[in-house]
């Protein structure tokens, strides 16, 4: 399962989504998954979801990629929506004259609707990390947090946390597939149902917990050698600037969310049907 998990990697390419200023990727994606979360139709989940479909096609990155976050995600999905079934109040589920015990079909849509909004900011997080490279990730929070290091906010030292937790995702996730298939090579068994999968995994935890901890102090140790002293006085090869790309996309994504916010206004979704 992690072994599908793709955020924190860079998908190399010369899209205008690549080309487009890291801080603009970055406010436009925040601005879409915050507005998914006040979506109230049913109809406007399926337009973002056309709208990510067409952004993937634009980028050039492969489909799958984005898709296998889906994939590394999907207990947390089905987990979602069987909550939502079951502790929801409203009429229950009645199939060919028997009553389903537990679900309502009022959970059940809240489940999907969820479930749907998650897969939707699941995919605009994919999006955004596979065509935006790690150092211009942290170049781009930097400069967004900068305004606020009058408050004593450490802008470059958070934005460089932040970015290597997400480029340490897809090193532990090959650490635990590595460690994986030497316990498997050694006898042990990680098939089954999907408790008896997660009980032998628990055997991972403590050599993939000392790797993280090694890598860590190997990266402090390779900062320290290169006289890291956090954002004092650094400077960087390429001066982001916003282009006429990025003007077009910040008028695309208020496009979006005022058409939304239009539509949002006709009712909660359970009144569309």
């Amino acid at each position: 399962m992690l072994q599908n998990l793709t955020l924190g990697q860079y998908y190399p390419g010369e899209s205008s989504i690549h080309r487009l200023d890291p801080r603009t990727k970055l406010c436009g994606a925040l601005a879409l998954m915050a507005a998914l979360i006040w979506i109230k139709t049913l109809p406007l989940f399926f337009f973002m979801l056309a709208v990510v479909a067409v952004l993937v096609r634009i980028s050039g990155v492969p489909l799958h990629l984005p898709l296998n976050n889906l994939k590394a995600f999907r207990v947390i999905l089905i987990i979602t929506f069987a909550a939502h079934a079951c502790f929801t109040p409203g009429e229950a589920v009645i199939i060919a004259g028997y009553t389903v015990p537990g679900p309502t079909w009022e959970g059940m849509f809240q489940g999907a609707v969820f479930s749907m909004r998650l897969v939707v900011i699941m995919l605009i997080a994919a999006l955004l990390m596979l065509t935006t490279a790690p150092l211009d990730v942290s170049d781009g929070i930097e400069r967004l947090l900068k305004p606020l290091e009058r408050f004593g906010l450490p802008a470059h030292e958070l934005a460089m946390m932040m970015v290597i937790a997400l480029r340490f995702i897809p090193t532990l996730v090959e650490e635990a597939d590595r460690l994986q298939k030497a316990q498997a090579a050694r006898g042990a068994d990680f098939t089954g149902n999907p408790i008896r999968r997660v009980r032998k995994m628990t055997a991972l935890l403590v050599p993939l917990m000392l790797s993280a901890f090694r890598r860590a102090e190997e990266l402090a140790v390779a900062m320290e050698s290169r006289c890291y002293r956090g954002g004092a006085g650094r400077t960087q090869f390429r001066v982001m600037a916003l282009a006429r790309n990025d003007f077009v996309a910040i008028a695309a994504v208020t496009a979006l969310l005022v058409l939304g916010a239009a539509f949002n206004r006709i009712g909660p979704v359970d009144h569309l049907f």
